[in-house]
């Protein structure tokens, strides 16, 4: 007599009951996803649209009768050369401030703190370039001075001295400011993410506490820190109001940061000139806002590459 093996059915697993309100929760996060990308999408369409006149009209129609790249390339330079001088700024600030509220400061004042650099953020730009109008750039120039007898020799502090203080050395400075609540905030959080093992780890090797830091909290919180630069990068880059109440601009191509003759920045030099504008100097105008966009764009795709490319690094892990 043979007997039959019989399989054991594996028992069936129960789907998981979807509920009216995870339901909703999707949709909402799916409808607002692609929110954002159908703006981001419209946006670039009326920039192409509006700028599509003054990219195929002749030279001689455009302001200044200048080709459209010799117009706009001393304003990118210029927006450029303020945004990485307040980033060059205001990344080593944020680190350390970031580091002495995750690390080193108590429990209430690294609380008080946090909230303090934050709200630097709620503060407008409008009051920023007042501030730095009225009170730094006077402030400067006694600085200026000093870089100008010292370190004439570079390129960056050759003079002459603006009388004024309205310079792209203080512009970037403002901008710095503007942009230290990004940065401090990006990296308090990842440094505040790193794994308590590898800070007990080192600790009980015999390491100091900012020999800690060195090698296992700021190497964790590296990508962090370059990401939350990115981002007050692209701040920095599309602030309009603080740099035109601060910078005395003259339209040229120029390293020096101490004189009276500066670049413009493509967000200043818009919300100037608009207002007047009329027909195709219009267009010319939103074909830089169009250059500008595309800056920006590049910039945050890069923050966020770099972020997507540490992901695996998180304090869960």
């Amino acid at each position: 007599m043979t007997t039959t093996e019989v399989t054991p059915t594996p028992p069936k697993t129960a789907k998981p009951v979807s509920q009216l309100g995870d339901r909703i929760f999707a949709g909402s996060a799916k409808g607002a996803g692609i929110l954002i990308l159908v703006v981001l999408a419209g946006v670039a369409a009326f920039l192409l649209i509006e700028a599509f006149p003054a990219l195929v009209a002749p030279a001689e129609e455009l302001p200044g009768e200048q080709n459209l790249l010799v117009y706009v390339w001393p304003l990118l330079f210029g927006t450029l050369l303020s945004a990485f001088l307040a980033l060059l700024v205001a990344t080593p600030l944020a680190v350390c401030v970031a580091l002495f509220i995750s690390h080193y400061a108590p429990r209430r004042l690294a609380q008080g703190l946090g909230y303090l650099v934050d709200l630097l953020a709620a503060v407008p730009s409008i009051v920023y370039g007042l501030w730095g109008a009225w009170t730094l750039a006077p402030a400067s120039v006694g600085l200026a001075t000093w870089f100008d007898d010292y370190l004439g020799w570079i390129p960056l502090f050759a003079g002459p001295v603006s009388t004024t203080g309205r310079t792209m050395l203080v512009a970037g400075l403002v901008l710095a400011v503007m942009i230290l609540p990004i940065i401090t905030a990006v990296a308090r959080e990842v440094f505040l993410q790193t794994p308590k093992l590898h800070e007990e780890a080192a600790l009980a090797l015999g390491a100091t506490r900012w020999e800690m830091i060195r090698m296992a909290v700021i190497p964790f919180g590296r990508s962090g820190v370059i990401s939350g630069a990115m981002l007050g990068l692209g701040r920095a880059l599309g602030e309009t109001m603080a740099v035109a109440i601060v910078l005395s601009v003259s339209g040229v191509i120029t390293f020096n940061l101490i004189s009276s003759t500066n670049p413009s920045t493509i967000a200043a030099n818009i919300a100037l000139q608009f207002p007047e504008s009329s027909g195709l100097a219009v267009n010319t105008l939103i074909a830089s806002g169009l250059v500008l966009f595309v800056v920006t764009l590049a910039v945050n795709m890069l923050a966020r590459y770099i972020v997507n490319r540490r992901r695996e690094f998180s304090g869960a892990n």
